[in-house]
């Protein structure tokens, strides 16, 4: 893909739906639930940043979802309910059309959201999304050791553990190793989750 189709794909991103839930880009008015729910400990556990303690820093949150769509290396979505009740984010980032047409994905939810089935609706519009409109061949998705809820919902969705990363990242004064989890388009034929 051209960059210019990258970005348009990504304008096209503004409301995803599964049967439950709406997939919205994050912008401006998303602030206050933001600050709430990247300020949970619970939340930010095994995230590369600690908790947000001040509305300027969640703003940063916004500034950087929207730049990252801006020049087409992402898109970060907000999770919500058929109410409009905010549950948590997701989205794709470092998105590279020049060595792989590959993704990163993350994803994060309020702990009252937890073990509900979200994200078995949610992963799948993500996938859908990124190996249609925006043409990639690889998906993945770095775990941070611990989060066996998130490298078990990688599993039920067709990723392939493929090893760990040691001291692949640096935050919050200390090196921290990656899992890291792959699903290619190759892989995606014949799932259901896709369709």
């Amino acid at each position: 893909m051209t960059p210019d189709a990258v970005i348009a794909a990504l304008e096209g991103a503004n409301d995803l739906r599964t049967a439950d839930y709406r997939l919205r880009p994050v912008c401006d008015a998303d602030l206050d639930d933001l600050f709430v729910h990247f300020g949970d400990p619970r939340v930010a556990e095994f995230l590369d940043n600690p908790p947000v303690e001040t509305r300027d820093q969640a703003f940063d949150i916004i500034d950087w979802a929207c730049g990252v769509r801006a020049a087409g290396s992402g898109v970060r979505w907000t999770i919500r309910d058929a109410d409009d009740a905010f549950l948590g984010t997701c989205g794709f980032h470092l998105m590279n059309y020049s060595h792989g047409r590959r993704s990163d994905i993350g994803y994060d939810l309020g702990p009252g959201h937890w073990r509900r089935g979200v994200m078995a609706q949610v992963l799948p519009a993500m996938l859908a999304f990124g190996f249609g409109a925006l043409d990639l061949h690889r998906i993945q998705a770095m775990v941070t050791p611990g989060n066996e809820r998130s490298c078990r919902l990688l599993v039920r969705h067709g990723f392939a553990r493929e090893g760990v990363l040691r001291d692949f990242g640096y935050w919050r004064g200390r090196y921290w190793d990656q899992i890291q989890f792959a699903r290619l388009r190759t892989d995606v034929q014949g799932s259901s989750d896709t369709e």
